[in-house]
């Protein structure tokens, strides 16, 4: 037998808890977040890092006439920025991005990845990449975020990863 609840319900049901516990006496008010530190604030892949990382990987491109795709994540993976150059094929979308996946899942290039995993030295990742385009990005020794390229060989693909995340000293 399916039970159905409606959605009228579910909100009166969370009103109603969140209710009793602003309503509660002697109950305590969440801790105040801590303030951000400036060592927090110097691991995080910043919009404006992201960018300089981005230029410096399509410069190198354009220099060489390959349409590529660049994808640009936080040390979370999660997209910061990307763009696809004229000409580039579509499907270099999802290349670049399961190199960038490959190089957060692994902190290491693709290619330093797939050279490992042939000799057996780690696990595989989903869905990872195991040639040349995705490259960590690091802020001295710290991995603040990843690169991956596709559109034109890998060992191409590569250097214009490691164009864009040398712009990170």
């Amino acid at each position: 037998m399916k039970h159905y609840v409606s959605a009228g319900l579910v909100l009166v049901l969370m009103m109603a808890t969140v209710g009793q516990a602003v309503d509660r006496p002697g109950a305590q008010a969440p801790a105040p977040a801590a303030p951000a530190t400036p060592a927090a604030a110097a691991s995080t892949l910043t919009y404006e890092t992201a960018k300089q990382v981005m230029d410096a990987a399509e410069a190198e491109a354009r220099r060489n006439t390959w349409n590529v795709v660049i994808v640009v994540t936080d040390a979370a993976g999660m997209p910061v920025m990307l763009r696809r150059l004229d000409g580039a094929g579509a499907r270099a979308y999802d290349i670049a991005m399961r190199k960038a996946s490959t190089v957060v899942a692994t902190k290491l290039a693709t290619s330093a990845y797939g050279e490992q995993l042939k000799a057996g030295t780690l696990k595989e990742v989903p869905n990872g990449i195991t040639f040349a385009g995705g490259v960590p990005i690091m802020r001295g020794a710290e991995f603040i975020g990843a690169i991956g390229t596709s559109g034109v060989r890998a060992s191409e693909d590569e250097q214009i990863s490691k164009a864009g995340a040398g712009a990170i000293k």
